[in-house]
């Protein structure tokens, strides 16, 4: 039989809140006894938004903005029912969005 593997991916954007909470899940995988693998950095994605800044004339005047959104991958593999159960009562950052897959 093939070993089952949780896998999780975090987004957010703010890279200090992504690696925190991929600490608090690996630490809390590790203390039920599942093995890790990552956390991986997936690239970043840059949405770059160009407005200008004069109401009327002046092309040439415009501001630049910026939103990066930064994303981690995590594997587990072959959770127990402890780290499953602990993983679902984890307190994670409001600003990290948590996608969980199953195989």
């Amino acid at each position: 039989m093939a070993e089952q593997v949780i896998r999780i991916r975090l987004k957010s954007f703010d890279h200090r809140l992504v690696d925190q909470s991929a600490q608090e899940i690996v630490d809390t995988a590790k203390r039920t006894g599942a093995q890790v693998k990552g956390p991986i950095p997936l690239p970043t994605r840059k949405e770059r938004y160009t407005v200008l800044i004069s109401p009327h004339v002046n092309k040439d005047a415009r501001d630049q903005y910026e939103i990066r959104t930064h994303k981690r991958l995590l594997d587990i593999v072959d959770p127990t029912d402890k780290t499953v159960d602990a993983l679902m009562k984890l307190d994670l950052a409001a600003g990290v969005d948590v996608q969980i897959k199953l195989s």
